[in-house]
């Protein structure tokens, strides 16, 4: 049976709330992934997709960027995996009759959830300007459209290029190739609001932006510290991982403000005991870190190694390491030594004896990875707060050695690939050489802008035409309502999609939708099925290939539609074959090879089963290509969030059942809340601190420097075990409350971790409505 799409949007009227579960996965996980599969794909559709994701001859998860072991298993995907497998293959269409029926501006008022329930976009649809409506449009007209608007700018910076980290390798290569033809460097991406500050950060100590583990490093570590993730909902693949190192004898330690089941406990869905026995204890170490206090205690935990050291000369540091790999340790030792227990512990909301602790684990384990995500990354000094995990793993020599280093967990499937092909606003001369010499053009220089930058250029009328790669810009970046005002400023915006979004229905004066294949679906082009390529979180690169036919005979690759636009574009112009590009990726693949680092003989080592993994310097061989040519320890002042009296400090975080912004159903089944988002997580005594109630409605007001407050209004208090002190709301509905320019230092990144914010008590009752932004 066919779905229908979702009819009514929703409210918090119907909202359930319960205790917050104890552990990930189990029989639960099995069902929430299965149930909702077989209802909308059916039950063939769903065992063909199921038995190939993430297997050697299938696709690769569209999901998280979570690396694949050398051993598959039959059922080799998570539940946030088979969710996404089946939001972007369902049967479901957006016919016709949508648009006719529906006008741009009745779509304004749908959420993301009602948005994407309605199905996949099978038809290039067009807005003309001074219109209301989207209307069906032949692809040559759309890049036509699209063209016209390009090359009649007055300056190529006037174009911005964003990318989803969705996108394949080959698809990353050739738009960026298709924005520097043109002469911009406008290049913004995802990256720029999740794992920014780690390149920033690990580029500036390591001379490399990516992890420096390989995934059997897991199983050969002593110690695994987790912060500032919750890999029971972003990364659930991951927890297998981590059991496999436990019983392997390895530590887990969890830093996080949230308690969160996956890293309380874990039920393995591939194990009979998943379902019968007891969940396996994750974390041997739970610390419920006050939001923005980590910089404070990776201080404390060196300074404790260092003191260990004087205490046992010779016997703590890998003074080997440090003499013939690294600078800066005298600096940092004699600052070290300043660090203020007292101002430590204001940070971190922590005691002296759970960070004893913590430093009696590390000083314990030979072997030491140290993870992390965006509850470190989106904080004002989330770069420095990396450079300290560095400063801790160089201190006796966890780099470089197997069982240890620094593990970046990315969220989103090519996000790292993206980069490594280019998609950057500032990409090194270097590459940008290579791509000159292979192109016959001369690239720009200047750097363009990232995400941040770029609302801003979009709000002061200097960029005119957006077109986005995937994803959802507007529903992911901070500071809505003025991203939402400065996207109707363009003259034309261009979404390449799969399905319906917040991004548009929030449009230039003209826009447009592309409608792409999903990476379930077969890619015919004129030298036959095509397959891409994608890299993960430990550099490990491979093929992904389609399994299953269109949904319609008008979806195009995203390959093939950008090579369609440069065309339309540029022509012949350098010489640059583009349709060329389309008939057969390997003519892709070979560009690549003669550009990309690393990725010499593409096409050979792509087509192997096992695909090949990027070289890494401080991984392979200990070699940091920094500007000192050795792996910095660095000196970084300690800052922490200043939270006044009777407010809160506010991060956003994903919902279970979601990636990134999008939202697969209402449930947020490890949180206990079930039908509704529009909730804000409490401790019980701040709540009775704050003169409130469990379950009272609020409006939320988020201060910062002396701009106007931005408010969020109707949202429930619920109790929830988070650090006191602290708070959390879903995202992208909270994200109008983090001002534009409130971004990490260096790296830009907005500031979604560390929001204060005052709770007032709303004329709003309980459960009724919607929220309101002011």
């Amino acid at each position: 049976m066919t779905p229908k799409p979702l009819e009514n949007d929703f409210s918090d009227a119907d909202i359930e709330i319960s205790e917050p579960k104890t552990h990930a996965v189990g029989i639960e996980g099995v069902y929430h992934s299965m149930e909702p599969a077989i209802k909308q794909m059916g039950l063939a559709r769903t065992a063909k997709l199921m038995t190939k994701i993430n297997h050697k001859d299938g696709f690769d998860c569209m999901s998280c960027a979570w690396p694949d072991p050398d051993h598959r298993k039959v059922a080799e995907f998570c539940e946030n995996g088979a969710k996404a497998v089946t939001w972007e293959a369902t049967p479901l269409k957006v016919e016709r009759s949508f648009w006719q029926e529906h006008s741009i501006s009745s779509l304004e008022d749908k959420t993301e959830y009602w948005l994407g329930m309605q199905g996949r976009l099978i038809e290039p649809v067009y807005k003309a300007k001074g219109s209301d409506h989207y209307a069906p449009i032949s692809w040559d007209d759309a890049y036509t459209v699209v063209a016209k608007h390009l090359n009649k700018l007055a300056d190529p910076n006037e174009a911005a290029f964003y990318t989803s980290g969705r996108a394949s390798n080959e698809a990353a290569f050739i738009y960026q190739l298709l924005a520097r033809v043109l002469g911009t460097n406008n290049l913004p991406d995802c990256s720029n609001m999740c794992h920014e500050s780690t390149g920033t950060a690990m580029l500036h100590t390591v001379g490399i932006g990516k992890s420096t583990v390989s995934y059997s490093d897991f199983g050969k570590a002593d110690l695994i510290i987790v912060m500032g993730q919750n890999p029971g909902t972003n990364h659930p693949r991951m927890l297998t991982a981590l059991q496999e190192a436990k019983q392997h004898g390895a530590r887990i330690v969890a830093v996080n403000p949230l308690p969160e089941a996956g890293l309380i406990g874990y039920k393995d869905p591939q194990r009979v005991r998943g379902y019968l026995g007891k969940a396996t204890q994750m974390a041997d170490q739970f610390l419920k870190i006050r939001s923005g206090g980590d910089m404070a205690l990776l201080q404390a935990i060196s300074k404790r190694v260092l003191e260990a050291e004087a205490e046992y000369p010779g016997e703590v540091l890998d003074h080997d390491f440090i003499e013939r790999h690294c600078d800066g340790f005298e600096a940092f030792a004699e600052h070290m030594a300043k660090v203020d227990e007292r101002e430590v512990e204001r940070a971190t909301g922590l005691s002296t004896a759970e960070i004893d602790e913590l430093a009696d684990h590390y000083l314990s384990s030979e072997r030491v990875i140290i993870c992390w995500a965006m509850g470190i990354t989106q904080h004002r000094k989330g770069v420095d707060t990396i450079r300290e995990i560095i400063n801790l793993l160089l201190l006796r020599g966890n780099i470089g050695k197997p069982g240890a280093g620094a593990s970046p967990i990315r969220g989103h499937s090519n996000v790292q690939g993206d980069r490594t092909m280019g998609v950057w606003e500032q990409m090194p001369d270097s590459f940008l050489d290579a791509l000159g010499k292979e192109f016959n053009f001369d690239p720009p220089r200047d750097h363009g802008v990232d995400a941040v930058h770029g609302i801003r250029a979009l709000d002061e009328g200097k960029i005119k035409v957006w077109m986005s790669l995937g994803g959802n810009l507007l529903g992911a970046i901070s500071d809505t309502h003025l991203a939402e005002s400065a996207m109707r400023k363009t003259a034309l915006s261009v979404q390449l999609s799969t399905k319906l979004n917040r991004s548009h229905v929030v449009t230039g004066e003209e826009a447009l939708i592309l409608p792409v294949l999903g990476r379930t679906e077969v890619d015919e082009q004129a030298s036959g099925p095509q397959y891409i390529t994608v890299e993960d979180s430990v550099c490990a690169v491979h093929a992904s290939h389609g399994q299953v036919a269109p949904l319609s005979d008008q979806l195009r690759s995203e390959t093939a539609i950008v090579a369609g636009i440069a065309h339309a574009t540029f022509g012949d112009r350098h010489g640059i074959d583009w349709p060329a590009m389309i008939r057969n990726y390997d003519v892709i693949r070979d560009h690549i090879s003669r550009v990309v680092p690393g990725c010499e003989s593409y096409n050979e080592k792509t087509r192997t089963r096992d695909g090949f993994v990027l070289p890494n310097g401080p991984r392979d061989s200990r070699t940091f290509p920094t500007e000192t040519g050795k792996a910095r320890i660095t000196v970084n002042e300690l800052e922490h969030v200043e939270c006044p009296p009777g407010r809160l400090i506010l991060q956003t975080v994903r919902s279970h059942d979601q990636f990134n912004t999008t939202i697969y159903s209402l449930n947020d089944r490890y949180r206990g809340i079930k039908k509704g988002r529009y909730v804000i997580f409490v401790h019980p005594d701040d709540i009775t601190a704050l003169g409130l109630t469990d379950g009272q409605t609020v409006d939320i007001y988020s201060e910062w420097k002396d701009q106007p407050d931005r408010v969020l209004r109707g949202f429930r208090v619920v109790a929830f075990p988070t650090a006191r002190g602290c708070a959390a709301a879903y995202f992208p509905e909270a994200n109008v409350l983090i001002p534009l320019d409130n971004t990490a230092l260096e790296s830009n990144t907005p500031v979604s971790k560390a929001v204060v914010v005052r709770l007032e008590p709303s004329a709003t009752p309980a459960g009724v409505g919607r929220p309101v932004t002011v």
